[in-house]
């Protein structure tokens, strides 16, 4: 089978008896980068000395058919550099392909950058999207953070140190400057720091420069009150643009919780 294992994303305590397990009986293991699964194996003590196979985003698709026929015959493990594969990083094309051949597929959980962020925000936790790195060009970025911005879920973005306040400044210009969000940077290290406010004071804190491994937490757009008569505006629209009266009704409806019978009426008595 193939063996998803999580690694710790900073503190090595973090590191479950079952991976250490699974790291002492591996006879193979295909690493994003194999020089950091040898420290991992160093570092936690472990003697066991597999066969280690670089799996990284530039080979994955060309590697996955022969690990996946590998998986077959006997277990392969695999590792990112840090947290669960698959998860902003190598393994999903492994597994899509693993899944297609019936070959199984199981995990050994553990640390998540992605979920231990959203737990020590402060935001609401109930509902979240994980949107992973936004584009890297201005114009990307812009428009995907555009899409964003009446999402009403928590979200959860990795970004490099390096391009931090750029990111939080489009964030703030998208999402309003008092949006709330926390800047949670070298989480379960000795240096673990998690900054909150708004979008707006977060962008001109990070100014200065900030290191480490950095996950923002953003929360999601508040809900808006619509009149009757914006939402009579929207069903308009909607049917000039083609949509059946009733679908259009419908459709606002679910947005603005108003009902879909009084759009519905009160569009046949402006026609």
């Amino acid at each position: 089978m193939i063996i998803l294992a999580a690694t710790p994303i900073g503190n090595l305590g973090d590191a479950s008896a079952r991976l250490i397990a699974a790291l002492e009986a591996a006879t193979v293991i295909a690493a994003e980068d194999t020089r950091t699964a040898q420290r991992l194996l160093q570092a936690l003590g472990v003697a066991n000395r597999p066969k280690l196979v670089a799996l990284h985003d530039h080979n994955e698709r060309q590697r996955a058919a022969e690990l996946v026929a590998r998986a077959r015959d006997e277990d392969l493990l695999v590792l990112s550099d840090a947290g669960m594969p698959t998860v902003s990083d190598p393994g999903y094309a492994l597994v899509a392909l693993a899944a297609a051949e019936d070959v199984t597929v199981t995990a050994i959980p553990g640390p998540s950058a992605v979920v231990t962020a959203l737990a020590v925000a402060g935001l609401p936790t109930d509902r979240f999207t994980f949107e992973g790195f936004l584009p890297r060009k201005t114009g990307d970025r812009r428009r995907a953070l555009t899409g964003l911005s009446g999402e009403a879920r928590t979200m959860v973005f990795f970004e490099a140190p390096s391009r931090l306040a750029e990111t939080l400044a489009a964030m703030a210009d998208a999402f309003g400057p008092g949006r709330p969000a926390a800047v949670c940077r070298e989480l379960t290290k000795l240096h673990e720091e998690v900054a909150r406010g708004g979008l707006g004071d977060l962008a001109a804190w990070a100014e200065d420069g900030v290191r480490g491994e950095i996950v923002v937490v953003v929360g999601g757009a508040p809900e808006r009150e619509v009149s009757q008569d914006d939402a009579l505006a929207q069903v308009q629209a909607l049917v000039a643009a083609g949509t059946r009266l009733k679908d259009a009704a419908a459709e606002v409806a679910a947005q603005t919780g108003l009902s879909s019978r009084e759009l519905y009426q009160a569009a046949l008595a402006a026609r």
